[in-house]
């Protein structure tokens, strides 16, 4: 079992209709129930053990989201087990289901380290606890609600660390060698519902009643991530939900030099001969040797180290990111088409990336954006024509924008006083615009329109060998231009087809129109780059040519 984390779906999950036909009353008797028909030796033993009630649950395979999510008096305990001293202490709390936050002195449970107490230290390293699994859910929507996020759906991520399941191996192993089957302890340990899953019987339901949407069992847009760690989350987990923290990955029994377990103590099992390291947490780490079936006659003690501490908890709801996309003209020679700043100087009046980021951004109401397009032209070339592909990609956007919504920021960008740019066929991105793309840099064919210049007079046997040129192949070294941030390699294009249209009044002077592989060098396919780039027009007209200006004028690429 690895701590990244993992969206859990639980096959039998009642639905929310069902749920709700259930009463508070229904609730209580399912589980008095349940308690009832618990060995009580077995659970007062593991009381004693300072085992939270959810887990003792758990640990005999009850799995009905009542088990985990409702709060559990002290007088149905006192009815199994016919005592009920310090039973507020472990995770047993009477009466009210309101998210309200604990202010005792709570014993941390030795096998769920406080999870399915609702007990936690938060990013302040404020200890935290509610009341039942309605107080987290509430804590859940209150986030969301704070954020403005609009979500028709959601799906639910649990992070643990994978030393829980090995907490529930030794408990379980630990009941069977002392009590047998007289406490119908399951034959199996995979009948043992884990921490996670319990966790999220817990609180799907209160999720989606307080939202008013559906869980999802397969990833959804809009994910609420809960990560429990060992050490205070930082602050690139709450932003990136993708990522795991380091806390959650396994540990090496044995390896005594590591920094984190240069305080550990081995505490050892006498009748199954294992090892358990406790870290600084006294969290304990079962060797990897440990073996459930081993025998011993030798009387066993409870496995598990007394905890003091919960697990800190890292709550993130963020949506993944969307994608508006279209086809964007540039009408100036002096903007870029990202924002370009050299020695904190800027380049350029402007960039294409922050005309149209700064109108979508808003439109998403999201935290941030990208600019991806399919290729790019300097900043003194005009993209016509067409119009170049582009995709904005919109982090955690607080709502998915409407068709209307994308044609009025549509709108505004081409509206703009200063009518630098313009876009086309804007819209939400939803199925394979990112392939096409990446296939669009390299792949597709580009058009393209130049001034050019030679050091002779124009003639018409120039004219028909220029233009008689097709597919031709040309090997381009990177370009002197772009050595400081290019890798200098060698690169074969093809010059699909060329035509020269004359300047009227000139004979030196001329406009080249022609189509090309994607990637090519314009510039130095004019002007030969110092004979890095052959053939070039300088090269086949056998004379000095040089490129005054330059213009895109098609980007075939389908589905923009």
């Amino acid at each position: 079992m690895s701590g990244e984390t993992e969206a859990v779906s639980l096959s039998g999950t009642p639905t929310t209709a069902e749920l709700a036909a259930v009463s508070n009353e229904e609730e209580t008797r399912i589980l008095s129930d349940a308690i009832r028909s618990l060995p009580p030796q077995a659970v007062k033993d593991l009381l004693n053990s300072e085992v939270c009630i959810a887990c003792i649950l758990r640990l005999f395979g009850f799995r009905e989201h009542f088990h985990f999510r409702s709060s559990i008096s002290s007088s149905m305990l006192h009815s199994v087990l016919g005592e009920s001293e310090h039973l507020e202490h472990y995770g047993i709390l009477a009466g009210s289901k309101s998210g309200e936050e604990l202010e005792v002195q709570q014993i941390v449970c030795r096998m769920c380290l406080g999870i399915l107490q609702y007990l936690y230290r938060n990013d302040k390293g404020i200890l935290v606890q509610k009341l039942s699994a309605d107080g987290l859910a509430a804590s859940i929507d209150e986030m969301i609600k704070q954020d403005g996020h609009e979500i028709d759906g959601f799906s639910l991520e649990l992070s643990v660390p994978p030393v829980l399941l090995e907490h529930d191996n030794a408990v379980w192993s630990y009941m069977k060698k002392r009590y047998g089957q007289e406490v119908g302890i399951a034959e199996e340990t995979s009948k043992c519902v884990s921490v996670k899953d319990a966790l999220k019987l817990a609180i799907t339901y209160p999720i989606e009643n307080m939202l008013d949407v559906k869980s999802s069992s397969i990833p959804s847009s809009f994910r609420i991530r809960l990560t429990y760690s060992q050490t205070k989350p930082s602050s690139s987990m709450a932003k990136s939900p993708g990522e795991t923290n380091g806390s959650c990955k396994r540990r090496k029994t044995g390896m005594m030099n590591d920094v984190r377990m240069s305080f550990s103590v081995l505490v050892s099992c006498s009748f199954c001969f294992c090892f358990f390291a406790a870290d600084v947490n006294g969290v304990p780490v079962r060797s990897s040797n440990f073996s459930g079936d081993q025998k011993s006659s030798e009387p066993c003690n409870f496995p598990l180290e007394k905890v003091n501490e919960p697990y800190y908890l890292a709550l993130v709801c963020c949506r993944t990111p969307i994608y508006i996309g279209g086809r964007y003209l540039k009408f100036s020679r002096n903007v870029s088409q990202t924002r370009w700043i050299i020695d904190d100087e800027r380049k350029g009046e402007s960039s294409v990336e922050e005309i149209i980021g700064s109108s979508i951004l808003p439109a998403c109401q999201g935290d941030s954006y990208k600019f991806h397009a399919a290729g790019r032209e300097d900043i003194d070339v005009r993209m016509l024509g067409s119009g170049r592909p582009f995709m904005v990609e919109v982090q955690n956007a607080r709502r998915v924008p409407s068709e209307a919504i994308i044609k009025e920021t549509e709108t505004k960008i081409n509206s703009l006083e200063e009518k630098l740019v313009a876009v086309k066929n804007l819209k939400l991105e939803v199925n394979n615009g990112w392939g096409l793309m990446h296939e669009g840099e390299s792949e597709k064919q580009k058009q393209y329109c130049s001034l050019v210049w030679i050091s002779r007079t124009l003639e018409d046997e120039d004219v028909q060998t220029i233009t008689a040129s097709k597919d031709m192949k040309v090997l381009q070294r990177t370009p002197i231009r772009v050595l400081h941030r290019r890798s200098p390699l060698e690169r074969e294009k093809i010059i699909h087809w060329m035509k020269v249209e004359r300047v009227a009044g000139s004979s030196q002077y001329f406009l080249l129109h022609l189509c090309t592989q994607a990637g090519t060098y314009i510039k130095e396919f004019v002007h030969g780059d110092f004979g890095r780039t052959n053939p070039s027009i300088g090269s086949i007209l056998g004379c000095r040519a040089e490129i005054l200006q330059l213009d895109v004028t098609d980007v075939k690429m389908d589905g923009f």
